[in-house]
């Protein structure tokens, strides 16, 4: 087996950049320049951050739990416990602009939709994804015994009922990834039907979209799974030109799609998961370690950069720059990008101050 230390670089040093591209989805950085241009850049090719996140998550919490059978139950309870618990922290953060927003939950039930699968501010659907997304990979793993579709396939006969378990399991993770993307970028061309839009109008009484954590973060825990519970990466030739052809018809299904006006949100798509399986591959061939910053830094921008966002456009409104600051979508987002790393660094090195203050 590798060692994910020597191996860890290329995923640090692509948090952060997946966290940029987290940006631009929320402010369209190109726009003022070509809207198709930066729809196939930024809510194309910018769609692989997200299940770069999940595919971490996958890779160095999930493989391990799995590869123990299960008995290594600490640091999968301790990822779900912290990140649960700053889930909560995050959301009563952006409470009041939640409030100011007019996006507060009416009742119980709008608050369990936010809670367990929206969020209550738009970023923030991330946490419930990745926790509801991994409990339901670990539930799956453990009936299935998930690790023999990776691990020990070339061991096992058709006829072991565990092989059978494991290959239902991921079947019914694939099955759940094509659901969402025809409630994602092909609703369009399947909502005139009537029993299918009657399934999907239910869906989206429990939760706004399908990109949440039944339908989108189980796929992406999986292949991050997978790719390390496997006993060798694919050749890296294989993974530049299955990348190279998996992006070529990422753009082309987004474009097809998006003129088409199918749209109903534009998350998922399908040749996302092999543009995910080689990249991920390719990051993971790229030895030596990044900084701390790279690791913790990514997390802080992705909760941090709506606030940014709020703040530059309250500053503009003051100063008068709103035209340069707000309307200039690129500007907008070099400002917002560089307003979060400073606030990411600042709270770092206070933090680290912290602890050995505590010390």
């Amino acid at each position: 087996m590798r060692n994910r230390e020597e191996r860890s670089a290329g995923i640090d040093y692509f948090r952060m950049a997946a966290a940029f591209m987290v940006i631009a989805i929320h402010i369209s950085p190109f726009s003022g320049w070509n809207q198709e241009v930066d729809f196939l850049v930024t809510y194309c090719l910018g769609r692989v951050a997200v299940p770069f996140f999940f595919m971490t998550t996958g890779y160095f919490v999930l493989a391990p739990y799995v590869r123990s059978g299960f008995r290594k139950k600490r640091s999968f309870y301790k990822f779900m416990v912290k990140n649960t618990v700053m889930y909560l922290a995050v959301t009563v953060m952006y409470l009041p602009l939640t409030i100011y927003s007019g996006n507060m939950p009416k009742n119980i039930s709008g608050w369990i939709k936010a809670l367990v699968f929206d969020g209550t501010f738009y970023h923030l659907w991330y946490f419930p994804a990745v926790l509801v997304g991994s409990a339901a990979l670990v539930l799956l793993s453990g009936a299935g015994n998930l690790r023999l579709c990776f691990a020990d396939i070339r061991h096992k006969t058709m006829g072991d009922w565990r092989l059978i378990s494991a290959w239902a399991a991921v079947g019914a993770v694939v099955m759940a990834y094509v659901v969402g993307v025809f409630g994602d970028s092909y609703y369009g061309a399947i909502k005139e039907v009537p029993w299918i839009k009657a399934v999907y109008d239910g869906i989206f009484q429990v939760s706004s979209y399908t990109r949440n954590g039944l339908f989108f973060a189980p796929i992406f825990l999986l292949l991050g799974m997978g790719l390390a519970l496997m006993k060798s990466l694919y050749p890296k030739r294989v993974c530049i030109w299955g990348l190279a052809l998996g992006a070529v018809f990422l753009i082309g299904e987004g474009f097809l799609t998006y003129s088409l006006k199918w749209q109903r949100h534009n998350s998922m798509y399908f040749f996302l998961v092999p543009v995910m399986f080689f990249l991920f591959q390719l990051l993971l061939m790229i030895p030596g370690k990044a900084g701390p910053f790279f690791r913790k830094g990514s997390l802080i921008l992705y909760v941090l950069h709506p606030a940014v966002i709020v703040a530059l456009r309250g500053m503009a409104q003051l100063l008068g720059l709103k035209k340069l600051l707000v309307e200039n979508t690129f500007v907008q987002y070099l400002s917002v990008c560089a307003g979060t790393l400073l606030a990411a660094y600042v709270y770092l090195r206070l933090k680290e101050r912290l602890a050995r203050f505590v010390r």
